[in-house]
């Protein structure tokens, strides 16, 4: 499984919102999607996820052109936007079963209920989505997500409004779900997140890609050069802004 974006570009009008993007991720890998506001980290994920079209451009998950053949790629696909698009009369389990219902599964409870466990919503399974805390709700979002196993994931910004313990949970389910052979895009401002959870890094300004990555070689070639930066310090210097500008 992999995603595959080539030569994407998106406007709107005369604006240019990404501008020939070319990246590959593989079965495993977790890249980390970095950038300033406006870089075009959204947009691009939206497309991934067949939200919006490409005005150029191929973008495939695990083969299957998400524009040419959009139902085959959202089989396999989990989008997990920034603000949870949750159906305010629906229960928390009520939407693990419209999940369930949409992707055809069956025998779906138990594993509906593991991830219920697995993100301390068992007591609050019955409760309605209007009723939930932004934490809750992106966490409900996340069981929805996971419960047809998918094998492409993408997140923006994953960890808003939740508490460690709820940051912890869903850290350990990204790299867990890595490990199964999943390929997983997360875009976070949280460079210390990028830096901990994941295994390449793709920076992004003014819609172009101006680095990406595995972040062992980018740790390797600090090491060889004898320069002691972080990626927040790096990420100030490639997009040629200080923190207080």
């Amino acid at each position: 499984m992999s995603i595959v974006v080539e030569d994407y570009h998106k406007t709107y009008g005369d604006t240019a919102a990404v501008v020939g993007l070319s990246f590959r991720a593989e079965a495993g890998d977790i890249l980390g999607l970095v950038g300033p506001n406006g870089a075009g980290k959204t947009t691009t994920l939206r497309a991934l996820s067949g939200i919006l079209t490409p005005t150029r451009g191929r973008l495939l998950l695990a083969g299957h052109d998400i524009v040419l053949d959009p139902v085959q790629a959202k089989s396999i696909l989990a989008y997990i936007p920034d603000e949870p698009k949750l159906f305010d009369q629906l229960t928390v389990w009520e939407h693990l079963r419209f999940s369930a219902e949409v992707y055809r599964l069956t025998d779906w409870q138990p594993r509906a209920e593991e991830l219920l466990r697995r993100f301390e919503l068992t007591e609050k399974r019955n409760a309605l989505a209007a009723e939930r805390s932004r934490g809750m709700r992106q966490k409900a979002a996340i069981c929805c997500g996971y419960l047809h196993q998918p094998r492409v994931l993408l997140f923006d910004e994953p960890l808003t409004g939740l508490d460690p313990y709820g940051i912890r949970a869903i850290c350990d389910s990204i790299k867990e779900q890595a490990v199964a052979g999943a390929t997983i895009l997360v875009s976070s401002h949280l460079l210390s997140l990028v830096e901990d959870l994941c295994t390449s890094v793709l920076i992004m300004n003014h819609g172009r890609m101006i680095l990406h990555e595995r972040l062992a070689d980018l740790r390797r070639q600090l090491t060889d050069t004898g320069r002691h930066e972080s990626l927040e310090d790096m990420f100030f210097r490639l997009t040629q802004r200080t923190p207080l500008q």
